[in-house]
């Protein structure tokens, strides 16, 4: 229930930032005039679209990787890179939320030109991206430490075209 909003938001915030842009081009072109607040906002818009969206490549486990070494490794030892590979994602989670906290208030009182919004609607999404990451990736240690990690765990998308033999447990 909570990933299918999550993606009803990134859709919505994706048709947003179209019909903003769309529509200042065709008053631009069309009337000569326009909204000059709609620039501002689909960036917003994007940053926001961009930083969620990087939450749910990390829940659906379709960000780029190279896995070329780990496949080669015996169960245990893509196991061992994929728990350290998660300490680290942790690591930057801890790191984001630890700037963004820190430039909370210069963002809070720091207002856009044309727009008038605080600027911590723009980089307040770092909390949420921080967040979100970090619990998916405390969950994947979880079901690492207790022996429940899946192939999907280990190679996220990618593992829906592994060959049979790689599949599940091996040596």
């Amino acid at each position: 229930m909570l990933f299918k909003g999550v993606d009803a938001l990134l859709a919505l915030l994706l048709l947003s930032m179209v019909i903003m842009v769309l529509g200042n081009v065709v008053l631009r072109y069309g009337f000569s005039t326009g909204i000059a607040s709609a620039e501002e906002l689909s960036r917003t818009l994007f940053i926001w679209l961009t930083f969620i969206g990087a939450v749910v490549a990390t829940r659906e486990g379709t960000h780029l990787g190279v896995d070329s070494l780990l496949m080669r490794l015996p169960r245990k030892g893509q196991l061992a890179m994929v728990f350290v590979s998660e300490l680290i994602v942790l690591a930057c989670c801890v790191l984001l939320f630890r700037g963004t906290w820190s430039q909370h208030e210069v963002n809070a009182t720091t207002v856009s030109l044309v727009t008038s919004m605080p600027l911590i609607w723009i980089f307040g999404v770092g909390y949420i991206t921080s967040a979100g990451i970090g619990l998916l990736s405390l969950c994947k240690l979880w079901r690492i430490a207790t022996g429940r990690a899946t192939d999907r765990d280990i190679f996220g998308a990618a593992a829906d075209q592994l060959p049979d033999d790689m599949k599940g447990e091996r040596p």
